[in-house]
């Protein structure tokens, strides 16, 4: 499992490169691996719950994001290896 945080570098350029970013979002739950993508607050940027992939597989969708491209976030990639979890998160244990 993967929580990434993507915190605003340079918020002025968001607007040019939000479809990018959206589209970027969708093909990540389209191919199953986005569990959830949501903002952090006050308005620092954006986490994301991730899973299904490699770590390296994780860092080449995170720099295919527009907005890790071009510098409008700084993306950390915190890899959890889950022992314990809910019942509604049992499939994220190996």
């Amino acid at each position: 499992m993967f929580v990434i945080t993507l915190r605003f570098a340079d918020k002025t350029k968001a607007p040019q490169f939000m479809d990018g970013h959206n589209a970027w979002i969708k093909r990540g739950f389209d191919d199953g691996v986005f569990l959830l993508v949501g903002s952090l607050q006050p308005n620092a940027g954006g986490a994301i719950l991730a899973h299904n992939a490699s770590p390296e597989e994780i860092e080449a969708r995170v720099q295919d994001d527009p907005f890790v491209a071009e510098g409008v976030v700084s993306a950390e990639i915190l890899v959890i290896l889950p022992s314990r979890t809910d019942e509604r998160f049992a499939f994220l244990k190996a």
